[in-house]
């Protein structure tokens, strides 16, 4: 939709306002006041649809850079094969582009992550989705805010082997808008999941505690309990705390603990990796350490407790923390009441202790 197009509509409208026995005057004065404060409104609300849906569907001039959306791990690939043309008052991102478009498998197994440069420091975000009209926005991963060159936006909740559409999105420090073609890629996640798994022996019932605790939360929106919301589009993240990070974990019945997972989050540059964390039950005994690193971890263990501290023990450093904190098990209230139909389904003995392979 162009701007020509909102003002026809806004005028259409304007017609038909009350007032129509006024003076010719007096009616067009009126008319045009109420249509500059419609336009006022609209103009910047049509950009932001534009951002998210992504414009028209009609073809654009040939790009500098190859159509090739990315060369990515595990043979994931991309394409434009269905090029858009860049909507009336947005630049088109190749004017700023300094790199290829990369895509890669994120080696925590969370989803894809685009590799693009710019030659100006940009606020970057991909949207992304099933079909041509997208529906999902991922933005930079760069946590410190503001404007940067390097971008790699993370897009999760990917099915492997489905191909997905996206485009490349930014704004500059002079409010200049910025959208790249409809492109396509495939995601390959087979990658990650052909590593070795340990099965959960038992239903995870960490939403079911309360996060009592943890050493620091980078923001509101990095909190801790992001870490068992069930939800790996969120995370939880410490404020530079690296070894020192831990989180506790209150339940309100004994729990009979059969295994437990971790699943660590990372950024793109190699910092914030757990690569092992034990737990401390009741503030006494300590397991572990268990290994960690890229995918959800799990561990075998025998225990019973109400309070769960996960203490990370080695690290890549900096803002660690996690994508989810896993607790594998059931209450002992329900294991103890043959009689009543428990809230989740039965779990089997684990072994004593042990580690896994991280998937």
């Amino acid at each position: 939709m162009t701007e020509e197009s909102d003002t026809q509509t806004t005028q259409t409208d304007g017609d038909t306002l009350p007032g129509e026995n006024r003076p010719a005057a007096t009616r067009n004065s009126a008319g045009l006041l109420m249509l500059a404060a419609i336009a006022a409104i609209a103009v910047p609300v049509v950009i932001g649809l534009f951002l998210l849906r992504g414009g028209s569907d009609a073809p654009s001039a040939d790009s500098p850079f190859p159509t090739e959306g990315g060369v990515a791990t595990g043979g994931m690939g991309g394409s434009s094969e269905e090029p858009a043309k860049i909507p009336s008052g947005v630049l088109p991102f190749t004017d700023i582009q300094a790199s290829d478009i990369v895509i890669e498998v994120d080696p925590s197994g969370a989803g894809a992550v685009l590799h693009v440069t710019t030659n100006q420091d940009v606020a970057c975000a991909v949207t992304f989705g099933l079909t041509a009209q997208l529906g999902s926005i991922a933005t930079d991963s760069d946590m410190a805010g503001g404007g940067h060159a390097v971008h790699q936006p993370l897009m999760k909740g990917l099915a492997p082997g489905a191909k997905y559409f996206y485009r490349v999105h930014a704004i500059g420090p002079d409010g200049a808008l910025y959208q790249s073609e409809l492109m396509q890629f495939t995601y390959d996640g087979e990658a990650v999941a052909a590593r070795p798994t340990v099965t959960p022996p038992a239903p995870n019932v960490a939403s079911q505690a309360n996060v009592s605790g943890s050493s620091s939360q980078y923001s509101d929106a990095f909190s801790a309990s992001n870490a068992i919301d069930g939800d790996l589009s969120t995370e939880w993240s410490t404020n530079g705390d690296g070894d020192d990070a831990f989180i506790v974990l209150k339940f309100a019945d004994l729990m009979l603990i059969e295994g437990v997972g971790f699943r660590t989050r990372e950024m793109t540059d190699g910092t914030s990796i757990t690569l092992s964390y034990t737990v401390t039950v009741d503030g006494k005994t300590t397991y572990g350490p268990f290994e960690a690193g890229p995918g959800l971890a799990v561990s075998l263990v025998d225990f019973t407790g109400m309070e769960l501290r996960f203490d990370i023990e080695t690290s890549t450093g900096g803002n660690t923390g996690a994508i989810e904190v896993e607790v594998y098990g059931e209450s002992e209230m329900w294991a103890s009441s043959p009689h009543t139909e428990p809230p989740l389904a039965p779990s089997r003995k684990g072994k004593e202790c042990s580690t896994s392979a991280p998937s």
